[in-house]
């Protein structure tokens, strides 16, 4: 499938989450009509291995979203406990995003 560039000017929401006792900061980014396109993942300690990670993970999710992935599939594939909560922060802001993708109102001025 051919990749659905965003909008240059977009809606978007940041946000912190905190993952085993690790902060980070989430951005998303929506397409017009409200649809997931984006995300980007910041650790607290830029260069660190746990930054790096967080970051090319939102990297592979915006690509993957703006080439018509499913956001449940993407949900579906990171790792879960036993109670079904994610593992990562990827998969912790996945689930966010699903949330507030549920809310999200069509936007035709970002």
């Amino acid at each position: 499938m051919t990749r659905e560039p965003l909008p240059s000017r977009r809606y978007s929401e940041t946000f912190e989450v905190v993952v085993q006792d690790v902060k980070y900061t989430a951005t998303l980014g929506f397409y017009e009509d409200g649809r997931p396109g984006e995300v980007f993942l910041n650790g607290t300690k830029v260069g660190t291995v746990l930054d790096l990670n967080a970051c090319e993970a939102a990297v592979m999710a915006s690509l993957a979203l703006q080439h018509g992935a499913a956001l449940d599939v993407l949900r579906h594939a990171v790792k879960r406990d036993s109670e079904g909560a994610p593992q990562s922060p990827i998969g912790v802001v996945l689930d966010m995003l699903a949330r507030v993708a549920e809310v999200q109102p069509s936007r035709g001025d970002p």
